[in-house]
C-alpha cells in the first residue's frame, strides 16, 4: 500500500524554512532567527521540533544539553512533495492546469513567463 506523503502544517513549515537557511541549529538558534513571523515560546518550539522529528522531517543529536537538528528532506524535494499533491488535489493531477492557473491569475510577470519558456526549450533539447 502506498504511504501518505506528509505536509507540514503553517507553523511546522516556518520553523522548517528557518532551519533549511541554517542548515543545523538548536530551537534557540531557530527561535532568534530574524524571520520569525510569529513569538513562540521555546517549550513550544522545542515541541514542534520534536514533531518534526518524529515524522522524520529531521534528525536531532545531542551535545551537552542542547539538541541539534539538521533536516532529513530538502527544501526542495519538499517542494516538489507539496506541489504533486496540490496537483493531485486541486487539478486533477495535470500540472498543466496548475502553471495554467498561475499564467491566467497574472502571477507570472513578463520576466517569469519568458524564463518558464526558457526553461521548456531547455527541457525539449
Amino acid at each position: 500500500m502506498k504511504q501518505k506523503k506528509q505536509l507540514l502544517t503553517e507553523v511546522e513549515l516556518e520553523l522548517m524554512n528557518i532551519l533549511w537557511k541554517l542548515e543545523k541549529g538548536s530551537v534557540r538558534n531557530i527561535l532568534e532567527h530574524k524571520s520569525m513571523k510569529r513569538d513562540l515560546a521555546y517549550t513550544s518550539a522545542a515541541t514542534i521540533m520534536r514533531i518534526l522529528e518524529q515524522k522524520k522531517f529531521t534528525k536531532s543529536s545531542k551535545v551537552g544539553n542542547t539538541f541539534y537538528y539538521h533536516a532529513t528532506l530538502s527544501k526542495e524535494d519538499y517542494q516538489a512533495r507539496h506541489l504533486n499533491n496540490i496537483s493531485e488535489k486541486l487539478f486533477d493531477n495535470t500540472p498543466l492546469s496548475m502553471v495554467a492557473r498561475l499564467i491566467d491569475d497574472g502571477q507570472l510577470s513578463k520576466k517569469d513567463i519568458k524564463e518558464l519558456k526558457d526553461t521548456l526549450n531547455n527541457i525539449q533539447k
